[in-house]
């Protein structure tokens, strides 16, 4: 059986291309996309789908890119698609990215020309340490990189463009999704299920060469608004309740040796502000609560209403309302009813000559809300790390490990139909 090689460099071609690209997506703003820009990557991979020979490539009103790499058996194959995201965070700039190579790294810290200041030191990211040898892609010390997820993305498209050229290559039907806005929760908010026709997905936004992971946050969105007394600040004495004032009396209640980011780790959630804003009449803080089961996140929940209420009880005249809206759970429970799903992404991984490392997420991913929308989908390496940050990197060879163990997938169904 063939196997795929990167020929002429062209994964790198390839991603530094779409790295290129500003797809940053907007949370502040309604409308699907968030970002009309993430489109223009939208449309670049729909025009490489069609020149690759997949003649459906298309991509739709809302920004979803939709392919299908037809069968080249005769068994009854389950559908698999792959799906990885095209926007980037908006914590950090993903304007004018120029991508950097490091061929042939050595273990040195890395420093970034256009900020020297920021530094990618070997002490610091310890999977720099299995990159000896290996090629590495910044970006320039300004922006983010974008691996996050267009690594996902030029994996999809280099195992596309394989399975297309290789038609000996025995596989069912595949299906291809890139979506927007995966990194303001609404990834696939709109996406067409009944058009994709999928019975089972992978996502490639993985970090860790080998990683696979089934189990991912359960996440909430919160946001807490205070209805202070606003007066004059000359005549307010005995009658103003700042509702700024009150907001941050509740958040310094909050837990500082727990329940935190920076405090937690493994299987321990959080509640974390975001974002706060107001005047003395009214103010709101947004805040994000993860933890791994629906019950720790309605234990989060409960105690951030019991802070607010027992700050409120100084301020008689003034109210707030705790507004909770469910952004993904765990899919893990889903994918436990389907397991092999997993057990072929692992044997995929392992097939690419890698140990398959099953994993949690600290995090959610579109294969999150996939699978409870009744497409069960984990999540496969993709090779980026220090995203939503000027440090974020790629590896060359890890990539190229991430296009065999999608080529193997699609392999290892149809051995097994």
């Amino acid at each position: 059986m063939n196997t795929y090689q990167n020929f002429n460099k062209s994964l790198e071609h390839r991603f530094i291309n779409y790295a290129k690209i500003d797809t940053q997506s907007d949370p502040e703003s309604p409308t699907c996309p968030s970002t009309l820009k993430q489109k223009n990557l939208g449309e670049l991979l729909v025009k490489e789908l069609l020149e690759i020979g997949i003649n459906d490539a298309e991509i739709d009103e809302n920004g979803y890119v939709y392919a299908t790499i037809p069968s080249t058996t005769t068994k009854n194959v389950p559908v698999i698609c792959f799906c990885s995201h095209m926007d980037t965070s908006p914590d950090c700039s993903g304007e004018n990215v120029k991508p950097i190579i490091h061929n042939n790294y050595q273990g040195e810290d890395l420093v970034l020309p256009d900020e020297t200041s920021i530094v990618i030191k070997l002490a610091e990211h310890e999977d720099l340490q299995h990159q000896i040898g290996n090629d590495i892609i910044t970006a320039s010390g300004t922006t983010l990189l974008g691996a996050d997820n267009k690594a996902g993305v030029t994996e999809i498209m280099e195992a596309a463009n394989f399975l297309i050229k290789n038609p000996d290559v025995k596989h069912g039907t595949i299906k291809i999704l890139f979506t927007p806005d995966e990194e303001i929760g609404r990834g696939v908010e709109k996406a067409d299920l009944k058009k994709l026709a999928a019975d089972f997905a992978y996502t490639i936004d993985g970090e860790t060469l080998g990683s696979i992971e089934d189990e991912t946050f359960s996440a909430d969105g919160a946001t807490l608004t205070i209805n202070g007394v606003s007066t004059h600040p000359g005549f307010a004495k005995n009658k103003m309740e700042n509702a700024i004032k009150i907001l941050a009396e509740i958040l310094d209640a909050l837990p500082k040796d727990k329940l935190t980011p920076e405090t937690t780790s493994g299987k321990e959630g959080f509640i974390h502000p975001v974002s706060i804003k107001g005047q003395v009449e009214q103010a709101e803080a947004q805040f994000i609560i993860r933890d791994f089961t629906d019950e720790k996140l309605t234990e989060h929940q409960n105690l951030l209403k019991k802070t607010t209420e027992s700050i409120l009880k100084k301020y008689q005249n003034s109210t707030y309302i705790l507004d909770i809206k469910e952004q993904y759970r765990n899919m893990k429970q889903v994918l436990d009813q389907f397991p092999k799903i997993v057990d072929y992404g692992v044997k995929a991984i392992e097939r690419a000559g890698v140990k398959a490392k099953k994993q949690s997420i600290r995090g959610g991913t579109d294969g999150s809300r996939l699978s409870y929308m009744g497409l069960p989908c984990p999540n496969i390496f993709a090779g980026e790390h220090a995203f939503h940050s000027k440090q974020e990197w790629v590896s060359v060879q890890d990539m190229e490990k991430a296009v065999q163990t999608i080529i193997n997938i699609a392999c290892i169904w149809e051995e097994n139909s």
